[in-house]
């Protein structure tokens, strides 16, 4: 296959997906990943394509929002991991009414994936603006459960806005688990909206500890609206497809890394 068919299968891949990482395209193409990177490189330069960490998005897509079903579906099993992992992050021991201590889970499919593990013998203050981590929460038996309103976002079920704001304001939580589209050393913490962007970096204020649970395919992505630095994160869970350099990068910047 010439350098330019390829280049045009790996456009049409990228357009299906949503994405494509370069060892995936070497592997199918039975190519290095050397001579990938000079096909993404190509396409970058002919505006077709926006290169990411590992990979590349089709042109446009860098603030392009999924919905809901679509993000659960990307990178299920990692999430499903991160999520399990971060049962270790909750906080324990004996508490009296409204539990032994309080999370606030942010909006977000592998947030909703944490409710969902959450063992029925855990008891804890549980806040979120998330409808869809509310909903798994609310028969379980152990927590005392606190919905944040507001305006609901129908892409992603999180409520925004002034009354998230004002609720959130209020809060000193324990440990937030955190969610986001991008993260990146150089750019920080970024989603696609504004007034998403808005709760979370209130999120951040509210709690003690944070940890961000995020999936690999999320490093060196950067969407429109910045709220933080992963310097504010004190705990990133992610999974193996985050590489042991970058890994320890972002652990000399000060944020623990563990890669579930």
């Amino acid at each position: 296959m010439y350098a330019p068919e390829r280049q045009q299968e790996i456009l049409r891949l990228a357009r299906e997906s949503g994405r494509v990482d370069v060892l995936s395209l070497a592997e199918e193409f039975q190519v290095t990943a050397e001579t990938v990177r000079r096909d993404l490189k190509a396409l970058d330069r002919a505006g077709l394509v926006r290169r990411v960490h590992g990979g590349a998005i089709p042109a446009g897509r860098l603030d392009f929002e999924p919905d809901l079903a679509e993000r659960d579906a990307v990178a299920a099993d990692e999430k499903q991991r991160i999520a399990r992992a971060a049962l270790a992050e909750l906080p324990g021991g004996e508490g009296g009414p409204g539990g032994s201590g309080s999370v606030i889970l942010d909006a977000g499919t592998t947030a909703a994936r944490l409710a969902t593990e959450i063992p029925l013998e855990a008891e804890l203050t549980v806040v979120t603006h998330g409808l869809p981590v509310a909903a798994r929460l609310a028969d379980h038996p152990g927590l005392t459960l606190h919905l944040v309103g507001g305006r609901i976002r129908r892409r992603t079920r999180a409520a925004v806005d002034d009354w998230a704001l004002r609720a959130y304001r209020e809060i000193n939580a324990d440990v937030l688990f955190l969610a986001t589209n991008g993260f990146s050393l150089d750019g920080g913490l970024t989603t696609p909206d504004l007034a998403e962007a808005a709760v979370k970096r209130t999120l951040i204020a509210a709690a003690r500890r944070v940890v961000l649970l995020a999936d690999s395919a999320k490093f060196g992505q950067q969407h429109f609206a910045r709220f933080g630095e992963l310097s504010d994160v004190d705990l990133l869970i992610t999974d193996t497809g985050l590489s042991p350099d970058d890994a320890l990068a972002i652990e000399r910047a000060g944020t623990e890394v563990v890669r579930a």
